[in-house]
């Protein structure tokens, strides 16, 4: 039996890495300091033998007794809401969590897998985004703490690839939704789910005409173990190159959730992309991903989970 490390177990994604990976029969190690994760996503895996929860920060040094087979770092607040107000926090996730884990995969001769995100291309001039763009970011904007972070921890990735030959994989994740997401976390489909659901005015910021893609997490976490067993060390793109604006994606869940809210205007906020679309070219190539799930399947789960924990 393999095992693998997850920090940020308890988190979003990172939760249903130790669903997909007990599944596969592999022994899990969720590692989550739970500042922005929520333990009741992990509950109903405390009785499985296979598994072991650590509730610890993973920007401090951490021990762990048994050998490793992967360690996956997944723990950083993800949401602009969260980053923003624990910016420092995000930061030392990006560099000190990255600098612990590669150590512990480097002394335990395990695989590696870093969680960055799309924000690494901060706000695009090409479209879609390749994994060869180098982006183009503000380093001291409100996002610069969590864009930075995930630079740096990509840098630090690729250093300790060439230097310690750990085996690294780095996933750059476009906007993944679905069950478990938290509903107050700030961004566009929790809160135009709760929004709708509730038939509150659904709140759109700027003119609604920049773009997202959003990839169901499913599909998520299939790319992230296809790409994980594969041979890749430099970057990947994970996402759904399928493009919508926010006033289509507005309606589309209005439609969806049968609701009978407005869609209102607000202020867009400071350095907010005005695209978002991956090039998956390579991710089909190399280990042949790519979205299954459409998105008003996608979401009618989603709804459907909001739903019923409300």
């Amino acid at each position: 039996m393999k095992t693998v490390l997850i920090t940020g177990g308890a988190g979003f994604i990172g939760s249903h890495l130790c669903d997909f990976l007990i599944d596969k029969r592999f022994m899990v190690i969720c590692v989550d300091n739970l500042i922005t994760g929520n333990k009741e996503n992990i509950s109903h895996l405390n009785s499985n033998k296979n598994f072991k929860f650590i509730n610890h920060d993973i920007s401090k040094h951490i021990a762990i007794d048994e050998p490793l087979d992967y360690v996956l770092h997944f723990a950083s607040p993800a949401s602009p809401v969260d980053y923003q107000k624990i910016p420092i926090q995000t930061l030392k996730a990006g560099s000190l969590g990255t600098h612990n884990t590669l150590g512990l995969a480097l002394a335990k001769k395990a695989k590696y897998v870093l969680a960055s995100t799309s924000e690494v291309y901060g706000d695009p001039l090409v479209n879609p985004q390749p994994e060869s763009y180098w982006g183009n970011v503000n380093p001291v904007g409100l996002r610069g703490c969590y864009d930075e972070s995930k630079r740096f921890a990509e840098a630090l990735a690729m250093a300790y690839h060439r230097i310690h030959n750990v085996d690294t994989r780095i996933v750059r994740i476009f906007n993944t939704y679905g069950p478990k997401m938290r509903k107050d976390d700030g961004r566009v489909v929790p809160n135009f789910i709760t929004q709708a659901l509730n038939n509150k005015p659904i709140t759109v910021y700027g003119d609604g005409k920049q773009t997202r893609s959003f990839c169901y997490i499913s599909d998520m976490v299939d790319g992230i173990y296809r790409l994980t067993l594969s041979k890749i060390n430099e970057p990947i793109n994970l996402g759904n190159p399928e493009e919508h604006t926010i006033n289509e994606f507005a309606e589309i869940i209005k439609e969806l959730a049968k609701s009978k809210s407005k869609i209102i205007f607000e202020k867009l906020p400071v350095d907010d992309p005005r695209v978002r679309r991956p090039d998956i070219s390579n991710s089909r190539k190399e280990f042949g991903w790519e979205p299954k799930v459409g998105l008003k399947d996608g979401l009618k789960k989603t709804i459907k989970w909001f739903k019923e924990s409300q």
